[in-house]
């Protein structure tokens, strides 16, 4: 799951918890999917499990399998192994004869004796998943599976995409520091906030940002299901991609054959209490990142635990006045400083450069934490941006009630400063801007709930002791909700499943093929 970390208040207003190209409205209707084979088509002879009524040329459409190089629009080498198709939905389900849109998906097929297709999403939300399609290389899956991954609809390389801003004006917004809870700083960011918003308008339309929400992905997804030929749904979800598995699941399930939730988000959470508890995760990764830093002979944060906090803000807080120079001409902004130390906190692997950047930042140099922070970003090679950014705003302020109460607005900033010391720049005034999705311009469609479902398979949640990014307790609230499996992980990273611990794969392997589950509390 995705944060943000302009300011307290606005990491608050980012939490729910890692492409250039045309925006369109998606308001030109265009017509229902015809189901004609072609050369490189492919479809199941019949449709597989149920249709909604009215959605029948949705469910029955033929995919035209190709190259992914047109697909490409985060960098990432896919390979030859993997082929490209798009599938036809409808923007309003409650309209299917309206406006339609594409979905991008991937796919490597099985090694061998095929049991189906398993789909894959790895969160954000906005992070394209086409590159899951390789994912659980030289395990069973690959070989009994066609591995399939999805950029959700208005992500990625999904048409049209959700665009706010320009490249130009992401690199600006990235060097403003954003820390002033002066009533001015707070009518200025409220103003950026409506701006903002009525650029997404502008850019990408009211009615694609109404309908890209979980509630319509997991329709996407029953049709997916059905246009792979799958009766029904196995499906591993990592991050967000846990919230799109557990609405799937209580939408639709009967249609449900297994599930891997990794990296869980509990439905029941509000998300302010989502943002605190995250913010309490990441200290404690930041907390033992210090730790491990101090038994080194040249920690940026000094030898005593203790007072790394203190060493940390004494080190990004001079950025709020002056950027430091980089060989890039942008200069390390505070905001990308404190980006940047967050990408590195998702995993143990990216300390090394979290303590490499700290020290060059000790030495007035910005380099290896504005390479991160344009990591975190979706910044190209190029200078251009995914649209990874503007899509997780538009899909959080879909999935959840906004906090427009001012008093609400205040006790959330004093919570999150107090669960997350290191990002405290210390200038509280005890009142805080309302977060950007108080200004949305379309209302959510999905609130807070408990999960409550009859007739699913046993369903499996990995939660990570010390995941920075979805806490440890969020998976134990679903996996009760869920009346699942917990699996445990020892560790401090966002997220472990197909990650080459095979105390965690072994099992999972055996759960997605044969349908045995761990086990509840299997842990290592």
């Amino acid at each position: 799951m995705r944060t943000r970390t302009r300011n307290t208040a606005v990491a608050l207003s980012a939490v729910a918890v890692l492409l250039a190209g045309c925006s369109g409205s998606g308001s030109e209707p265009t017509a229902a999917p015809e189901s004609s084979a072609g050369p490189e088509a492919s479809s199941p002879a019949s449709v597989a499990g149920p249709v909604p009524a009215g959605l029948e040329a949705f469910y029955n459409q033929t995919l035209q399998w190709e190259s992914c190089d047109r697909y490409n629009t985060d960098g990432s080498e896919l390979g030859d192994s993997v082929e490209c198709a798009m599938v036809t939905v409808p923007l309003d389900y409650a309209d299917p004869a309206g406006t339609t849109i594409e979905v991008a998906i991937s796919r490597t097929r099985a090694g061998g004796e095929k049991i189906g297709s398993i789909l894959m999403n790895p969160g954000g939300p906005g992070s394209s998943g086409l590159y899951l399609a390789t994912q659980a290389d030289g395990t069973a899956v690959a070989d009994r599976f066609d591995r399939v991954g999805f950029d959700p609809r208005g992500i990625g390389a999904s048409e049209p995409e959700v665009r706010c801003l320009t490249s130009e004006e992401v690199d600006e917004e990235r060097r403003e520091p954003d820390v002033d809870v002066s009533p001015e700083g707070i009518a200025a960011t409220e103003a950026e906030h409506r701006d903002y918003a009525a650029q997404c308008v502008d850019r990408t339309g009211a009615d694609v940002l109404e309908h890209v929400g979980t509630r319509e992905v997991v329709r996407d997804m029953d049709v997916i299901r059905a246009v792979l030929g799958d009766e029904k749904l196995t499906y591993v979800g990592y991050s967000y991609g846990t919230r799109i598995g557990t609405a799937y699941a209580e939408e639709f399930p009967s249609n449900v054959r297994a599930m891997v939730l990794d990296g869980a988000l509990d439905p029941d959470q509000s998300p302010v209490d989502e943002a605190v508890a995250q913010g309490a995760a990441f200290q404690t990764a930041f907390d033992q990142f210090a730790a491990d830093c101090a038994q080194t002979d040249t920690c940026p944060l000094g030898t005593d635990p203790a007072r790394a906090v203190a060493q940390f803000r004494s080190l990004v807080d001079p950025l709020i006045d002056q950027p430091a120079e980089t060989t890039d001409p942008r200069g390390l902004s505070y905001d990308d400083a404190i980006t940047g130390a967050q990408q590195a906190l998702y995993s143990q692997q990216l300390w090394r450069l979290l303590r490499a950047g700290l020290n060059e930042l000790r030495d007035g140099r910005g380099d290896t934490l504005l390479r991160l922070a344009d990591t975190y970003s979706g910044r190209l090679e190029d200078g251009s941006y995914t649209n990874i950014d503007d899509a997780f705003n538009a899909v959080r302020c879909v999935d959840g009630p906004p906090t427009t109460d001012r008093a609400a607005a205040d006790e959330a900033d004093a919570r999150f400063r107090a669960a997350a010391p290191y990002l405290d720049d210390g200038r509280a005034t005890g009142n805080a801007p309302l977060d950007l999705c108080a200004f949305w311009p379309v209302p959510n469609t999905s609130d807070p709930h408990i999960v409550d479902v009859e007739g699913l398979p046993t369903l499996v949640v990995v939660s990570t002791t010390n995941d920075p990014a979805t806490p440890y307790q969020a998976g134990v609230e679903l996996a009760a909700q869920l009346r699942g499996n917990l699996v445990t992980y020892d560790g401090t990273q966002h997220t472990v499943a197909f990650s080459g611990v095979g105390c965690i794969d072994d099992p999972l392997v055996n759960y997605l093929v044969d349908l045995v589950p761990p086990g509840d509390g299997l842990r290592c």
